[in-house]
Formats: structure tokens, sequence, C-alpha cells
């Protein structure tokens, strides 16, 4: 469809009108006024309205001039003093558990959650299997168990999880995601036993004094029990669980979702969810490493990076170490506090060894295919650098669209190198919040003001994005924009006030910059002249209101390419 550019100047507001006429006459199937339209893009920052034809955004400006672009078929929203933002764009989650999570039991510690200890996570998964009626022999799951909130140190385990549900296998998913806690009936399901060697770069506690597994399996030692989950089968199925984890979503203002560590079963099922016509919102999928071989077969490297039905292959994720809360993240320095059994002078494992890495990386390279990379701790951070160095001697800083994932112990001198080389750090500083204390236990003070550096890296001129990870934690934007504009713990302590940033700052690190670490900045991220209509209505506006006011406001309405995807209260 061609567009003119129209400039005008509303001599009485001195605002710039963009218009895109085009072969529908100009006429606008939607103008929007009435309220705070903040449109993230430098040049124009405020709109008075702005108007979208065909689920592209044809008109911002003046409300005089957009509304020559109404007809007698045009839809006149009146945002009653609302806020429109660009819609939300997920940097990093794991989308694919959406589907499944949308049902099962929400154990996130407070105010998240109702897994305060480990009485009440018992409590709420008796009451959950009774009020759902769920037989026997069914598997039960949970999700959000975070043992660094757990009172007096008291952990959950095998026995606890056996003696309050002895006839269903259980697992209790850790909150870093990276895996779980599981009762007797659970482990003979996927055949773990005092037998079971513990795998390189994995974790199987034991009881004490004996090689029985005592319920928490992590890292690759957990990697066959998450494949081995059940996933939608029939149709009805992929687009009940489809449709039901996209409105998670959708809720939380988000129009684009990423899929952060794809095995070949899952980008089968989210290709036949596509197919089914099940997206509401678009997914952008990175395939996980251990499964690259195999969906390359499939999908050649030519077909990622193109929409196909609202889902996108992105390019391949890579992951090197584990989670700091669960003590698996990889550290150049001990943890103050042992490691995940109370091993001596710990400082993390990788996942893969460093040879596998730079391989890794070398081969997603020479492919031309975008690389995310999991890296947590600095060893690990160390780790992908030396690999980008390795695989790419000539080349350091073309515009891969690389990008760190976590790199939230990252270093001053690793930052500049992100800087030299043009790596892209995705960060998450929800952990200000749920795991700061944690981290000042196993880190100390000075590393744990130090985490999900912001400040220091959009000074550099990083394009820094911020993600929550979901499901290790809940899907809150506003919240998550709460915690890199404050800063705040859990229990109230600010760590790194130095590392704050404006909330305008944060709002670019979840739209522009996320649409820019997916190659998407010329069609989403801004309310700009011939972007999507992925937008997002709030109660507020996050530019106005006092900095620790942001995590109170609502998300309203969220909109993609024009059509409303979700109404509060609807």
């Amino acid at each position: 469809m061609k567009r003119l550019m129209l400039i005008g100047l509303c001599g009485m507001c001195g605002v710039i009108t963009q218009v895109a006429a085009a072969n529908h006459g100009g006429v606008a199937d939607a103008i929007y006024y009435g309220g705070d339209i903040v449109t993230i893009d430098d040049k124009q920052p405020t709109v008075e309205a702005l108007a979208i034809k065909e689920g592209v955004i044809v008109a911002v400006g003046a409300r005089s001039e957009i509304e020559q672009l109404k007809g007698t078929q045009t839809q006149m929203v009146d945002l009653h003093g609302h806020t429109l933002l660009p819609g939300f764009m997920d940097a990093h989650s794991h989308y694919i558990n959406a589907l499944t999570v949308a049902n099962q039991l929400k154990l996130y510690a407070p105010p998240a959650g109702p897994g305060k200890d480990v009485a009440s996570i018992l409590a709420e998964l008796k009451q959950f299997v009774a009020t759902q009626q769920i037989p026997k022999g069914t598997l039960i799951q949970a999700y959000g168990y975070d043992d660094n909130a757990m009172s007096n140190g008291r952990l959950l385990n095998r026995d606890d999880l056996d003696a309050a549900l002895p006839d269903h296998p259980v697992i209790v998913h850790h909150v870093s995601m990276h895996g779980g806690v599981l009762n007797s009936l659970a482990l003979a399901k996927f055949k773990i036993t005092a037998q079971t060697v513990t795998p390189e770069g994995g974790i199987i506690v034991r009881k004490s004094g004996t090689n029985e597994p005592y319920g928490l399996i992590m890292e690759t030692a957990f990697l066959p029990i998450f494949g081995g989950l059940p996933k939608p089968q029939t149709d009805q199925e992929i687009v009940a669980a489809t449709q039901a984890g996209q409105q998670l979503y959708a809720k939380a203002g988000i129009t684009t979702a990423h899929e952060g560590a794809s095995h070949a079963v899952d980008i089968a099922l989210m290709q036949k969810a596509a197919r089914l016509g099940a997206n509401i919102i678009d997914v952008v999928a990175f395939t996980f490493m251990t499964d690259m071989e195999q969906v390359l077969a499939e999908n050649p490297p030519a077909s990622f990076g193109k929409y196909v039905d609202r889902l996108k292959l992105g390019g391949i994720k890579v992951t090197i170490d584990g989670s700091p809360q669960g003590k698996t993240a990889l550290f150049s320095t001990p943890y103050l506090t042992g490691g995940p059994s109370g091993e001596p002078d710990w400082r993390g494992e990788p996942t893969i060894p460093a040879a596998l890495v730079n391989k890794v990386v070398k081969h997603v390279y020479d492919l031309g295919l975008p690389l995310n990379l999991h890296a947590n701790g600095d060893a690990a951070i160390d780790m992908f650098l030396a690999a980008h160095e390795f695989a790419a001697p000539t080349s350091l800083d073309k515009d891969r669209r690389t990008t760190v994932i976590h790199s939230q112990f990252v270093r001053p001198d690793q930052l500049d190198k992100y800087a030299k080389y043009n790596i892209i750090p995705s960060m998450y500083t929800l952990h200000t919040y749920y795991f700061a204390e944690a981290h000042k236990a196993n880190r100390g003070l000075q590393q744990a003001q130090y985490i999900n550096p912001m400040r220091d890296a959009i000074d550099r001129g990083l394009p820094v994005t911020n993600h929550t990870d979901f499901v290790v934690a809940p899907l809150d934007q506003l919240f998550m924009l709460w915690s890199a504009v404050n800063r705040q713990s859990r229990g109230g302590e600010v760590f790194g006030a130095d590392q704050r940033i404006s909330p305008l700052e944060g709002l670019k690190a979840m739209t522009i910059n996320v649409a820019h670490q997916y190659r998407e900045e010329d069609r989403k991220g801004t309310l700009t002249v011939g972007k999507l209509a992925d937008m997002v209505i709030l109660d507020n506006n996050p530019l106005k209101v006092a900095p620790m006011a942001i995590k109170e406001i609502q998300v309203l309405e969220t909109i993609k390419e024009g059509t409303t995807i979700y109404r509060y209260g609807q």
C-alpha cells in the first residue's frame, strides 16, 4: 500500500503532524485522542492524536489535523485522560511455559504469590488438588518456588511433597526455571534414582548420608525432565493453550512475546498453533542449543527472521551458566555461602565447557543467525566474550544483534567490551526487588549493589533492554519499570542508587530498544507513522507519576495491529 508523507504544523500548538495518505482516501479506521499519547519517538515525544488504518499508524500530531482523516465509519476513541503508549515488547521470557502455567499453581513468594514458607506451599498444593479434583496419578505442577525466601532457611524437599500428596507425582518448579523439587512419584516417573549419575553442569541434591535424590534437580540434570513434561496435543488443546498463555502477555500490555529456549518439539507446537490461527500477539522464538541442528534441518537459516502467522524464528539460544539465586551462576570468585549443597569454595559451574561455547558461537555466526546467550555471572560473561573473540576475530563489532540475556553481574570492563563489540545487554532489574537480599548474602554487598547496571550501560550508548524472564518473575511490565527506576528490594533497601534510570529510559528498554534487539525497529517500538498499531493504554502516565507509584499503574487495554486483544475487567 503506497503512502505519501505529508508534514504539517499546527501554528497554535507547535506540534508537527505526520500523515501517511494512502489509496484508501486518507480515512482512518480509528482516531485516538483525549489523553497523554507518549510516542517514545525522540523526534516527536508526545502528540495530541493518533490515527490508524488497516492495523498501521497513518497519522500522529495535532488533533485538529488528525481529525481531517475522520470518516463516517471512523471510530473516535476518547482516552479520557489515560495514557497511550507503544505496545510493550518482551525482551526475554519463556513463552512456551505460558501455555501450561496458565493452568498451574502459582507459588511465588509474597507479594507476587502465597509461597512464603514450606508449610504455605504444602497447604496451597493440597488445596489446589482438592479444589480441582485432580485424579490420583495425575502429574501436579506448580511454579515460582523461591528457596531464598523460605523462612529460617527451611527448604522444600521430597519428603515434604510425599507427605502432602502421596498419590500424585509432583514438580514444584524453582523460581529460576532451571530446576524443580520433585516428590518420589515424580522422581520415579522421570527415572531419577540413587544410581543416577549427576551430569556435568547439573545438580541432584541427595538426602544427607545417602545417595537418594532428595527432590531438588537443577540445570543440565533437569533438562530431560523439562523436555518430558506434557504439552497440548490435539488441535483444540493447542489453540486453547496458546490463547490462554497469550492472554497472560496481553494482560501485561505485551504485543510481542519472546520464547527464550525453544526445543524442537516447542518449535513444532508453536508452528502448528500459528497455522491454526491461534496467535493473537507476535512471538519470537530462539532455538535452544541442544536442538539447533534438528530445528535447522526443517527450518533453514533463510527462514529465520520472518513472521509466518505471527511467529518468527529469531535465532539461536546458548546457555552458559545458571542462576545466581540458585547458586548455579558462574563467577570468578567464590560464593560467600557455599554451593547449593554446601560445597566449599563454590564458584558455580558452566553449563557447557568453554571449548563448546567457542564452537557453537562460531557456528551460529557462520550461519548468519542472531545469537542470544544466557550469562549471569561475570565468569560466564568472560566465557562469552572469549568465544566472541574466537569466533569473529576480524569482525568483532559487526551488527549481529548478539544479545547477552541477563548480564546481571556484568563488570564495568565487560560493559566496555559490549560497547566496543556491538553487543546488546538484556538486563533483569526485577532481581533488585526479588533477589537482592539473596545476592547480598551470596555475593556480598558490593556486587549486589551493581547488579543489572542499566545506568552504566545506557551511558555507554548501549541499547539495553529489560525483561521479566517469566515465569521466573511475574509478567508485570510496570513493576519491571518500577524496579529499574527505583531499585528497591523486597526488604525496602535500595541497591545501586547510582544505577537508577529515568522512566523514559525504562520505557525505551521495553519498547524501541527491544524492537532493535529483534531487528524490528522499522515496524515496532514507537508510535510513528508507518509502524504497526501495537499499543497499550494505561490508567496513568509513567512519566508523570511519582517514581514509587509506577508499580500501581494498571494496563487498561492492549491493542495488536488496531484490534483490542485485552480490556481490563472483561
